[in-house]
């Protein structure tokens, strides 16, 4: 990949981006990861058993939320953008997420876990991306100099 980084994630105007397959499935791997943190870490909270099985049954409805608001941002262009692709993803995993979660499983979604789920994945699905500019910025900085 190509492209200049502006500050906030966003790639400048000036390149044309062609993002390979491989930034794309790490991007993808780094958002599923951080799901499935937040659910699992959600369920040891609560005193519940780990297991895959039951972090799954806890983690679907915003993994299908993740997929989805991956597909409707197209986050695939700019997967590490901050706001063109992070934002969306994070606002779009909290909303979905909590609605399959209340139409199709038991859990509801208490005010409570709708202020943690919203921080904690904002955190982490905005947080890796401003990590990764910054990395960026430092770099090539660090290549000017």
């Amino acid at each position: 990949m190509s492209a200049q980084m502006n500050g906030d994630g966003t790639e400048g105007s000036q390149s044309v981006v062609r993002t390979g397959l491989g930034v794309i499935a790490i991007a993808v791997i780094l958002d599923v990861f951080f799901v499935l943190v937040f659910a699992s870490s959600g369920r040891s909270q609560h005193g519940e058993v780990s297991s895959i099985e039951g972090t799954f049954a806890t983690a679907w409805p915003f993994l299908l939320a993740l997929l989805l608001s991956w597909v409707l941002s197209f986050a695939w262009r700019r997967p590490f953008a901050m706001l063109r692709s992070g934002l969306p993803i994070w606002l779009g995993t909290v909303a979905l997420g909590m609605l399959f979660r209340v139409w199709f499983t038991t859990g509801g979604a208490p005010l409570p876990f709708v202020l943690v789920a919203t921080g904690t994945l904002g955190v982490s699905l905005i947080g890796w991306r401003a990590i990764a500019a910054l990395i960026k910025v430092l770099r090539s900085r660090r290549k000017q100099a």
